[in-house]
């Protein structure tokens, strides 16, 4: 779509489960549990990097997905992610 993701928001690294082998996470992420790469201001350590799974590198910010807001993203990500 070409949107740029929103800043200080992280909620697709905390929101969803991801079940690929993160870099120090081999067995993924639960949902609702922050990835180790995200920072405390909300950016990722791997976000250029190879080592990046591919489902973290395949996600869009999509206005239907992260809303108007991270507090809206947050919900939208967890109502997909119980749905």
């Amino acid at each position: 779509m070409g949107i740029k993701c929103r800043e200080k928001c992280g909620a697709c690294c905390i929101a969803p489960s991801i079940s690929s082998p993160i870099p120090g996470m081999p067995d993924g992420k639960p949902a609702g549990v922050s990835c180790i790469h995200l920072t405390d201001d909300l950016k990722c350590t791997i976000y250029n990097s190879p080592d990046r799974p591919k489902v973290c590198d395949d996600f869009n910010f999509d206005p239907l997905v992260c809303g108007n807001s991270r507090e809206e993203a947050m919900k939208l990500l967890a109502d997909l992610e119980n749905s």
